[in-house]
């Protein structure tokens, strides 16, 4: 972090002295434009996505722990000792005050409801997160009698890297099944919106990973030609 912000300082202030010597060119017609107007832009580029946070730090709530139940949320198990360090956000879910600003940002967010077997669906849901190269922690197939499925992993947000844990339960609902997701920032208090982001997108793929699954025709055995009896011939 102090890395990050230390780049941003010398941005801004590559940028005064941007403008300073632009002020400067423009009123002497000395030869340079070109390269202060590149250097500006550059620096423009990097502010950017600075810009951007600040923009999604004022707009959404101070929440970072995410869940598609917030009354019954899937719990970290193996992750709970990774949040146990100094300074960590408790693996223990945020709260009823963390539900409410959630329900008032994201009401979208909702339980993944699929007409298929538990297991297929735990089936699905994993090779969703293998696909996405998130680092498997634990995984546990359903299994009698209760036959619920846990899968906990780390992802990591796209530009700082920084460590969001997350935690799915595949229940069964009869014949078909439901899936739960729980995405929480290891630190800060704020996540910007990169845990309903990623939650978002996992219950897409997860809904048209089942819809194409359904979808696929049964395979059918070739059948075996029946051999006709043979001819007894009478002499």
């Amino acid at each position: 972090m102090a890395t990050f912000f230390g780049g941003l300082a010398i941005a801004g202030l590559s940028i005064l002295v941007g403008l300073g010597a632009f002020a400067a060119i423009w009123q002497n017609g000395s030869r340079g434009m070109s390269r202060i107007l590149l250097a500006l832009l550059i620096d423009a580029i990097v502010l950017a996505y600075p810009a951007y946070l600040g923009l999604q730090y004022r707009k959404l709530p101070p929440i970072h722990d995410i869940t598609t139940d917030p009354i019954d949320p899937p719990r970290f198990d193996a992750l709970a000792r990774l949040r146990a360090g100094e300074g960590a956000n408790s693996a223990v879910y945020a709260g009823l005050y963390s539900a409410e600003q959630q329900r008032i940002a994201y009401p979208e967010l909702a339980t993944v409801e699929l007409e298929m077997p538990v297991q297929r669906a735990y089936e699905v849901t994993l090779a969703l997160i293998n696909k996405r190269k998130w680092l498997v922690i634990d995984e546990r197939a359903p299994q009698l009698p209760r036959r619920i499925g846990r899968i906990e992993a780390v992802a990591r947000t796209p530009i700082m890297g920084f460590r969001e844990d997350v935690s799915i339960r595949v229940t069964p609902d009869g014949e078909d099944s439901r899936v739960d997701i729980r995405s929480s920032s290891r630190y800060f208090e704020s996540d910007l919106g990169s845990n309903a982001a990623r939650v978002t997108k996992l219950i897409e793929d997860i809904n048209s990973a089942a819809e194409a699954a359904n979808a696929k025709p049964a395979v059918k055995k070739p059948q075996v030609p029946v051999k006709a009896p043979a001819k007894t011939v009478k002499k």
